[in-house]
C-alpha cells in the first residue's frame, strides 16, 4: 500500500530513548544487546506509518514496533520501502520484518512467517458525494482506483464478477494521488484500507463519501522470514505483554480514539 513523499529511501535508527531528525535520518543508532532489526514500512500509510509535518516517521504501527522492540531488548531501524516489493525486500534480507498494515492472505501465510493478527480492517469504497455511486453494483461501467501492490487489488480481484463490470481498474503508486483523482473526477471510486481511507476522508468530509458496501474484512499481522522464528517469538511475546498490560490499548486510543487491537 502506499507511497506518499517520493524522496529517497532513508533508514531511521531508533532506540527506546532515541528519536529521529526532521530529514528522517538516524539520530540515535544505539543497539541493544548488539542487535538491530530493520523494519520495512510504507511511509505513506497514515495513521499506521507516515511522515508528519516535520518529515518524521510516525504512526500507530511505528509506536507499536518501538514498544515491542524495547521489550524484546532490540533496537529498531525504520526503513521506508517500495511496498509493492515488500516480500522481495524481506526475503533478500534488506529488512527483517514488515510492519505497516500487512494483510494476512493464504499466499503470505505460505511464503512468510506471520505474527498473530493484531487488527481487523475492511477494504472500503470511497467516492464523491455527488458521483451517483451508492452501492458496489453502481461501480459497473466506472473507473475504480486501487494502490498497486496493496491488498485492495486482491480484494477486488476476489470478486471477479464485480471487477469485470468496471470500465477500468486503475492502479496508482499511492493512495493520496488516487484520492486526488477521485476529487478531480478522473476516477469514480477508490478501494482502500479502511484505516487509511477514513483518515483522509475525515480531513475532507465534504469531498468524499464512504459506501456502506465494502470488499471484505481482513486482518493485519507482522511478517518475518520463514526461518526467523526467534525474532518472531520475541516480537510476539512483546505484543502479548502489551495487550495484557494495556499498552497497546493506549497506543490505539492515541491514533484511533478507541482500542481496536485484537
Amino acid at each position: 500500500m502506499r507511497k506518499f513523499l517520493l524522496g529517497s529511501v532513508v533508514a531511521v535508527a531508533l532506540a527506546a530513548c532515541g528519536g529521529e531528525s526532521a530529514s528522517g535520518t538516524a539520530s540515535d543508532s544505539t543497539e541493544r544487546n548488539g542487535k538491530t532489526v530493520v523494519m520495512g514500512l510504507d511511509d505513506s500509510f497514515p495513521p499506521m506509518g507516515f511522515r508528519n509535518e516535520k518529515n518524521e516517521l510516525v504512526g500507530f504501527d511505528i509506536d507499536m514496533a518501538r514498544e515491542a522492540a524495547k521489550r524484546a531488548g532490540l533496537a529498531v531501524e525504520l526503513k521506508p520501502i517500495d511496498w509493492s516489493a515488500k516480500e522481495s525486500e524481506l526475503n533478500s534480507k534488506r529488512v527483517d520484518m514488515l510492519w505497516n498494515g500487512l494483510t494476512i492472505t493464504p499466499q503470505r501465510q505460505q511464503q512468510l512467517l506471520l505474527s498473530k493478527p493484531y487488527m481487523d480492517n475492511h477494504q472500503i469504497i470511497v467516492v464523491r458525494p455527488d458521483g451517483g455511486i451508492n452501492t458496489k453494483a453502481d461501480l459497473a461501467g466506472k473507473i475504480v482506483g486501487v494502490q498497486d501492490g496493496s491488498s485492495a487489488v486482491d480484494a477486488v480481484e476476489a470478486e471477479p464478477n464485480v471487477a469485470k463490470s468496471f470500465k477500468e481498474l486503475k492502479k496508482y503508486a499511492d493512495n493520496v494521488t488516487a484520492l486526488m483523482d477521485v476529487s478531480a473526477k478522473r476516477v469514480d471510486a477508490l478501494v482502500v484500507d479502511e484505516v487509511v481511507g477514513r483518515y483522509y476522508v475525515s480531513k475532507k468530509p465534504n469531498e468524499y463519501k464512504v459506501l456502506s458496501d465494502n470488499f471484505g474484512t481482513e486482518q493485519y499481522a507482522v511478517a518475518f522470514r520463514k526461518n526467523d522464528q526467534a525474532l518472531e517469538q520475541k516480537i510476539q511475546s512483546a505484543l502479548d505483554s502489551m495487550k495484557v498490560d494495556g499498552t497497546s490499548a493506549k497506543i490505539a486510543t492515541k491514533w484511533f480514539g478507541k482500542d481496536i487491537v485484537k
